[in-house]
């Protein structure tokens, strides 16, 4: 936990100067809130990132850690989107570097997020036997890791140029200039697929009109 913690801890609430102090108390959302609002946001993005089924729910489990443990640090609710976003994109490097150990304390908050879970079906419900969703998986495999993720991020996620910059820390010019390509190279993917399911459609009728 101490290890998710640190890798996190540089990350307090947006671009806001160094100096900005963090909300009071009294203006911060609470935990319950914050999960109910963002747990379809955590856990897409988290999937799109390239979280697998294994392990989609544990990531979204220790994202909702992390923003327990930093929303002191918050310095802005209208960053709130972006902060967590932040806070996935670290949270998943550090599944791919090791196993988790989770502490006792870590058990009871996933026990309580686990209570005030929405009523609503999640998105694992919704989308675990979608074909859409395992194509555009399929699709954004053939991304590189940059481009993958500022498409995501703008076309999946919908999120803004600008929080983009603010989340991965590159020039506003530079970001456009990836989100540009990333475009043309989905695209491209995008034609190679209905080429390719195209041709697989042909070699099925032709196989059907030979039974026959």
């Amino acid at each position: 936990m101490s290890n998710l913690l640190a890798r996190n801890a540089r990350y307090e609430g947006g671009s806001l100067p160094e100096h900005a102090p963090p909300l009071p108390t009294t203006q911060r959302p609470t935990l319950q809130a914050i999960y109910r609002e963002y747990f379809s946001f955590v856990w897409s993005t988290a999937r799109h990132l390239g979280a697998g089924w294994d392990i989609v729910d544990d990531v979204v489990q220790d994202v909702f850690i992390v923003v327990h443990f930093k929303l002191g640090t918050l310095r802005q609710v209208e960053s709130m989107r972006s902060w967590i976003y932040g806070i996935i994109r670290r949270t998943l490097s550090e599944y791919r570097r090791a196993d988790r150990n989770r502490s006792n304390a870590e058990a009871r908050l996933s026990a309580e997020l686990k209570t005030n879970r929405p009523v609503q079906d999640s998105p694992l419900d919704k989308v675990e036997h979608s074909s859409e969703i395992e194509r555009l998986q399929t699709l954004l495999a053939e991304l590189d890791e940059k481009k993958r993720e500022i498409f995501v991020m703008v076309e999946v996620l919908g999120m803004t140029v600008p929080e983009v910059v603010e989340v991965i820390d590159i020039p506003l010019d530079t970001a456009y200039s990836r989100l540009r390509k990333a475009r043309q190279a989905f695209e491209a993917a995008l034609l190679r697929q209905e080429e390719r399911d195209e041709g697989q459609r042909s070699l099925g009728e032709l196989r059907l009109a030979n039974a026959t």
